[in-house]
């Protein structure tokens, strides 16, 4: 099923959309088969697991970080990820620079934001976000390409619309400003539930796991 399903979601999504395979807790063995049905970018929620499936799996794709990133696993996370999506912090930016100064790398970050300014969620509150990305965008070794955002956790997906629609009013504000180093390219909104509302708000990365893979345990 996972070949039909990866298939099936990349002939639907609209040309210039990219596709992120979110394979928390998935065995290599689903990953290989979301790869071979031409899934090209995985995602991954901790360093740990990223770490093991690309021993196995290596560059055959492209590498996201869409799970939160603690500022101590930066040296780890920049040798692995080809884009980190869910920088929320200053802190965690800084971190992200050294590390990828390091290796000689410039790594591709988007700012993550808390859309639905949650207290108990990770995130650049939308009325930091632009005062944020002026203090990131002076560090060498990394460079801001967009925002993502996960929103409120809703049961229908057209309760996630204004937060998304919020989240690409932002981004259409900080492409205004013309920053330099700063390049307004993707924004990463939209999961197994949401992502059809996402895309009509602008999304151009969808971050997809359950309408891939299957429920998990199952």
């Amino acid at each position: 099923m996972i070949k039909e399903n990866v298939q099936a979601i990349l002939n639907e999504l609209p040309a210039g959309v990219q596709l992120v395979g979110a394979a928390k807790t998935r065995s290599h063995e689903e990953i290989q088969q979301a790869i071979e049905a031409g899934l090209q970018i995985v995602g991954e929620n901790y360093v740990q697991e990223a770490e093991n499936a690309f021993e196995v799996i290596g560059n055959r794709v492209k590498w996201h970080m869409i799970g939160h990133l603690q500022s101590n696993k930066a040296n780890k996370a920049v040798k692995i990820f080809d884009m980190i999506e869910t920088v929320d912090s200053v802190k965690l930016a800084r971190a992200i620079d050294n590390a990828s100064g390091n290796i000689g790398k410039t790594m591709p970050i988007l700012i993550e934001i808390n859309s639905g300014e949650e207290r108990q969620k990770a995130g650049a509150l939308p009325s930091e976000a632009a005062f944020m990305i002026r203090e990131i965008m002076a560090f060498k070794n990394i460079r801001v390409m967009g925002l993502m955002t996960m929103g409120p956790f809703a049961g229908d997906p057209e309760e996630a619309r204004p937060y998304f629609h919020k989240t690409k009013a932002l981004f259409d504000e900080v492409q205004a400003m013309h920053m330099a180093g700063v390049e307004m390219t993707y924004l990463s909104m939209g999961m197994s539930n949401s992502y059809k509302v996402a895309l009509e708000e602008g999304a151009n990365i969808v971050r997809i796991g359950t309408r891939l893979f299957g429920e998990r345990g199952k």
